[in-house]
């Protein structure tokens, strides 16, 4: 059938008072199949510059592969010519010239190039490294079924490289990406739909994460365009209300966006998404939908259908438990070992700090750690020896994000403390506190005592775990980010957390440190 009654209905109401070139026009795109429908949307959908990103990574896989083919096939034969007489000599080389075609394909078939899980997240990492696992597991069954005798050597060197090459590759690659999102390019233009205040929330979010790419460029609301009292929130954000509720897919047409983005609404249950997927399948827009559930992410979280039920399953977070006496165990043992290393350079700082100003080494202040307990913090001393007694005069010259006192010009800080604040060297001697299990090395900002006197039920969830010598906070911009984000980002670690989670972050520190943003 090319369409059901309630098409028809429709179709005989919006044909009233068109001309008959627009009603022939408007009657073959509404009583096409859905598979013709997704057929037309499909023609343009993906975006220039996101054909090029996926064939810039296609590009990286197969050079990863070629070079790691190469050092494999040198190592196995000391760089003197194979001998293509012999089985084991034709099996290798059959190897390294296909590698870079089966790695690229192995990549396909785990969907790697996919664009949703390009760009940002770890999935797209997550994929590669299975992909590299499959061809390893692929080529060994093949050689002992065919007793090709291909060389373990040639397998031991060429895979690894391969695999860590194409991860490196792609991230070089993604942060490449993500410098021209900053620049305003490479991104995907959002319709918004859902309440007022839900759009704005997401506005807000989407603009903090830059690099993800996605910018609201209008927004659907229950009733359409308000007053501008009433849109006098997305109105600040840049945000132009385009239509209502119910005209998601003429507006979405209207901007030509990328993606429709439906908030928690409860006007928008089950049956309507439905049907405005259905609408959307005329146009290039992917439609996501974002849950009233925030803040859970990674493995928590998983779509688990009962009856035709996409039940979206919720995991408890991991608080307790062997994992958690793992990250212990590894926090320990990580510190102990960076204080023995980088003893040398602590003692020089110390030696630094006493040379520049008068005072102790080291400043100790009261935190709360785990489970309220406090605990006392070490840093290395970056003020003057009175700046407590200074802070009175300069309480109103704040640069904090209300709750904190900062500035970005403090005239307590020492010269010494001020080089040390910019790369945050004077948070390690934080290790001494994870070598005693006050601290982790990932965790929520260690918190003072008159910050959980303020504390809601919301925010006494930082509480559950231990604080961390880096977290969200130190890669998200530190001093620069306010009250309200830092608490969201420190409950978000402690719902999420894993030992991925902590790498990542560990990873991004590094980054973090040595541009400095957000320190002082």
């Amino acid at each position: 059938m090319p369409g059901t009654t309630s098409d028809v209905g429709e179709l005989e109401d919006e044909l009233l008072g068109t001309s008959p070139a627009d009603a022939d026009a408007l009657r073959r795109e509404r009583l096409l199949l859905p598979r013709q429908r997704v057929a037309l949307g499909t023609a343009e959908r993906t975006p220039a510059w996101q054909r090029n990103y996926v064939q810039q990574i296609v590009a990286v896989d197969a050079v990863a592969a070629a070079f790691a083919a190469f050092v494999g096939f040198f190592a196995r034969f000391n760089g003197q010519p194979a001998d293509l007489t012999t089985t084991p000599g034709r099996a290798v080389m059959a190897c390294a010239v296909l590698l870079p075609v089966i790695w690229v394909m192995a990549m396909g078939a785990f969907r790697t190039y996919e664009p949703r899980f390009l760009g940002v997240g770890s999935e797209e990492f997550h994929r590669v490294f299975s992909a590299g696992l499959a061809v390893v597991a692929l080529l060994g069954t093949t050689s002992w079924a065919l007793d090709l005798d291909i060389a373990r050597g040639y397998v031991v060197v060429a895979f690894p490289i391969a695999i860590l090459l194409t991860l490196v590759g792609r991230y070089a690659t993604r942060k490449r990406l993500h410098e021209r999102r900053a620049r305003g390019e490479a991104g995907q233009t959002v319709v918004a739909v859902g309440h007022r205040a839900a759009v704005a929330s997401m506005a807000r979010q989407l603009h903090r994460a830059s690099y993800h790419g996605m910018r609201i460029v209008g927004a659907c609301v229950p009733g359409g365009k308000g007053t501008p009292e009433q849109d006098a929130e997305l109105t600040a954000l840049g945000i132009e209300v385009i239509g209502s509720l119910d005209e998601v897919r003429h507006a979405t047409a209207s901007v030509d966006a990328d993606v429709v983005a439906v908030t928690a609404c409860p006007e928008l249950d089950g049956p309507a998404l439905r049907r405005l997927g259905w609408e959307l399948e005329a146009t290039r827009a992917d439609l996501v939908v974002a849950p009233a559930l925030t803040e859970v992410i990674g493995p928590r979280v998983a779509i688990r259908p009962v009856c035709g039920l996409p039940l979206l399953h919720v995991e408890r977070p991991e608080l307790t438990g062997m994992r958690r006496f793992a990250k212990t165990t590894v926090d320990r043992t990580s510190a102990a070992i960076a204080l023995l290393l980088l003893s040398p350079v602590l003692a020089g700082l110390a030696l630094l700090i006493k040379l520049d100003s008068r005072g102790p080494v080291f400043f100790r202040q009261e935190r709360i750690g785990k489970d309220g307990k406090p605990f006392t913090m070490y840093k290395f001393r970056s003020m003057v020896t009175d700046a407590e007694k200074l802070l009175i005069d300069l309480r109103d010259a704040t640069d904090g994000n209300g709750v904190l006192f900062k500035m970005k010009v403090d005239p307590r800080i020492t010269r010494v403390g001020r080089v040390m604040r910019r790369y945050s060297v004077d948070e390690l001697p934080q290790l001494i506190n994870v070598l005693l299990g006050n601290m982790s090395l990932v965790g929520p900002r260690p918190p003072l005592q008159r910050e959980v006197d303020t504390y809601g039920l919301d925010m006494r969830r930082r509480l559950l775990v231990k604080p961390g010598l880096t977290g969200l906070w130190q890669i998200n911009g530190r001093s620069d980010l306010d009250w309200d984000e830092s608490v969201r980002l420190d409950v978000r670690y402690v719902e999420n957390w894993s030992f991925t989670f902590d790498f990542m972050i560990l990873w991004k520190t590094a980054g973090a440190v040595f541009k400095g943003r957000g320190a002082y």
